[in-house]
This record gives C-alpha cells, sequence and structure tokens, in this order.
C-alpha cells in the first residue's frame, strides 16, 4: 500500500499533537493542518481501515504501530530538511513549508543519503 501525501501528513500531524498534548483529538488534527472537522473525519476512517490508527471510546486518536513509524518517519525527514534550509539562509517558514513538499516525495535511499551527508558535513 502506497500511502498518499495527505494521509503521511495527517499521521504526521497526531504524531507532533501526541508529542506536545499528549492526547489527539480529531479537532486538534483539524486546527493543525487547517483543514474541516469533515475532511479530518473522513481520513481517519480511511486511515482506520488502512490499520494506520485507531479511536478510542473517548475519541482519542491512537497510532498503531504501523502508523507510528510513518509517521515518526515523515518527521524525521521535516525536521532534518526544515533544519538544513534554515542553515542555508532560508526563512524558516519558507523552509518548513519546502519540507513539508520534499518530506513525501524522495526515495529512502536518496533520503539516507542526504541525511549521512547534512550529519556528517553540516551539524
Amino acid at each position: 500500500m502506497k500511502l498518499q501525501e495527505s494521509g503521511e501528513d495527517y499521521l504526521e500531524s497526531i504524531l507532533k499533537i501526541e508529542q506536545k498534548k499528549g492526547t489527539v483529538r480529531s479537532v486538534d488534527v483539524a486546527n493543525d493542518l487547517q483543514v474541516s472537522k469533515p475532511s479530518v473525519s473522513r481520513a481517519i476512517h480511511v486511515l482506520e481501515d488502512e490499520g494506520l490508527l485507531s479511536m478510542d471510546e473517548n475519541a482519542r486518536l491512537i497510532l498503531t504501530e504501523k502508523g507510528r513509524a510513518i509517521a515518526e518517519k515523515i518527521y524525521e525527514r521535516h525536521i532534518l530538511f526544515t533544519r538544513f534550509f534554515i542553515q542555508l539562509g532560508v526563512d524558516e517558514q519558507v523552509a518548513a513549508v519546502d519540507a513539508c513538499r520534499m518530506e513525501h516525495t524522495l526515495s529512502d535511499e536518496t533520503f539516507a543519503a542526504l541525511k549521512e551527508f547534512i550529519e556528517t558535513h553540516l551539524t
């Protein structure tokens, strides 16, 4: 299964909110991604069907092991690219937007090579 970019964005958002607040609700994701609550509801159902998250009896969103692995992978890419672009002198907001675009498109092989290069030569 190839998860679409928007699905990866939802998983990443859930992970970030969880790290910040401890628990995640649909409204938190809607606010973070600046999307409607119905959009979040549709995405949650798709991600649940894919086995990437679940919702408990209190309407809290919980990443599955598989969902967490994808979210952590995407978030790691986002952080690395954002920091790299800022080091290059790119405005912080522009860097974050560009990082979001790149985090979804690079192959694992290219990301690993870039990560090694950045960590070896630039940090």
